[in-house]
């Protein structure tokens, strides 16, 4: 399965394959004291850096290994 990503340098959307793809969570503490976590893959395509922000249930249901 391939996950489209936009590649900014590029100006144009690519398919990265899943098994190139890492799943991150980002965790961070908020003002008021609540947490918020929010889920992204992360791949790399021709020296570009690339980062996709997703639901919990798609990142739950992704077989892309957790960095």
């Amino acid at each position: 399965m391939a996950v489209e990503f936009y590649n900014v340098k590029k100006r144009e959307k690519v398919q990265i394959e899943e098994s190139d793809i890492t799943k991150v969570k980002y965790e961070r503490t908020l003002k008021n004291g609540s947490s918020q976590t929010r889920y992204a893959f992360k791949a790399e395509d021709a020296g570009t850096k690339l980062t996709k922000f997703c639901s919990e249930a798609d990142w739950k249901a992704s077989k892309a290994k957790e960095a």
